[in-house]
């Protein structure tokens, strides 16, 4: 197993910093995921790590191994790619077996060593097959298949399920975490879902414009978020702008959005501005409520199923959103005065930058 060190890399493209001075450690027999908004940096990245991308500045690691000065093809890494890249005048087995003929493996072991991937992959018996005959998770099963057959050291996912239907896409991240974990194989996997992200991966490195703002757990970086960033793009947290009040031995009454709201703790010197960070599950719907509770108007209802997103807005006219349960009734007309109770210990504060 391999551990990838990245020192201090960056890439350029004219005048935009793609990727700025980025340090990182992943783990030997880890799922390691990039995650951000579109434009941050996290497909030029992975693309430095397979040797696609040249490096600016600094350098990346396996192991003791310095590989940033390699060629792609002498890196041992395999990745996969959104769009599959499959041959289409290649059967199954000619598409998996394509990358060991490059490497002038004795063609007496292809045969085995092809059968040997799609059976991990759940393609066993599909090696004649065309790739039009295949379905979208099954050409993507053929495109990993052809990646772990070179038996790389390290596997490179680049949104590997952005074509795939939203049901596929939730079959497909389970196949892929319990195939990585079988085969304890370091894993770089970039997506801008956070729902997947979260789902699958051992750590997370979330990045805007170019640098990381934070790494840690799927749990650490949901419940403790640093930056007003994180908070907001990862799980879609209300960010109300307030002014700290005065701090009663217990908490913080903070000014925001025509109300007050109750921060467990002192959290700011009196009229300091700041933000507040409440998540959409932190608030509940209230009839009766002896702790503190936010009063507001619905504006929307959105029924999902399991969940229900509802779209309220606070005295001053702020909209925040608050998820609850598909199967608890909620008064659906727009304007229905609603009581949303809340833990004061749940909120986070952030300075105004």
């Amino acid at each position: 197993m391999t551990t990838i060190r990245l020192d201090s890399v960056s890439r350029t493209f004219g005048a935009v910093r793609a990727v700025d001075n980025v340090s990182a450690t992943i783990e030997q027999g880890k799922l390691f995921t990039l995650l951000g908004p579109s434009g941050c940096g996290k497909t030029t990245l992975l693309r430095m790590i397979a040797g696609f991308a040249e490096v600016e500045a600094g350098s990346i690691w396996f192991d003791d191994r310095r590989i940033d000065t390699l060629p792609a093809h002498h890196r041992n890494a395999g990745m996969v790619f959104q769009n599959y890249a499959i041959f289409p005048n290649l059967t199954v087995e000619g598409n998996v077996a394509y990358g060991l003929r490059a490497r002038k493996v004795n063609p007496a072991d292809i045969p085995a060593r092809v059968e040997k991937a799609l059976d991990r992959v759940r393609l066993g018996g599909y090696g004649p097959r065309w790739p039009h005959q295949l379905s979208g998770g099954q050409l993507q099963r053929v495109a990993i298949a052809r990646v772990l057959v070179i038996e790389p050291a390290v596997l490179l996912f680049d949104e590997p399920l952005s074509n795939l239907d939203a049901q596929l896409r939730t079959q497909m991240r389970v196949e892929i975490r319990q195939l990585q974990q079988s085969l304890g194989l370091t894993t770089v996997y970039v997506t801008h879902d956070q729902e997947e992200a979260l789902a699958i991966s051992d750590r997370i490195a979330i990045l805007r414009s170019g640098k990381i703002e934070q790494v840690g757990s799927p749990e650490e970086i949901y419940q403790r978020p640093q930056t007003a960033f994180v908070a907001e793009f990862l799980g879609g947290a209300n960010m109300l702008p307030g002014v700290a009040g005065t701090f009663d031995g217990h908490r913080t009454q903070v000014a925001s959005c025509g109300t007050t709201i109750s921060v467990h703790g002192k959290v700011a010197k009196t009229g300091q501005k700041l933000f507040l960070s409440i998540r959409p599950e932190a608030l509940r719907l209230a009839e009766d409520s002896e702790g503190p509770v936010l009063q507001a108007k619905l504006v929307l209802r959105e029924f999902l199923g399991q969940i229900q997103r509802l779209h309220a807005a606070l005295p001053d006219g702020t909209q925040i959103r608050v998820s609850t349960l598909g199967s608890l009734q909620v008064a659906a007309t727009a304007g229905a005065a609603l009581k949303f109770a809340y833990d004061p210990a749940q909120i986070i504060v952030y300075p105004v930058p």
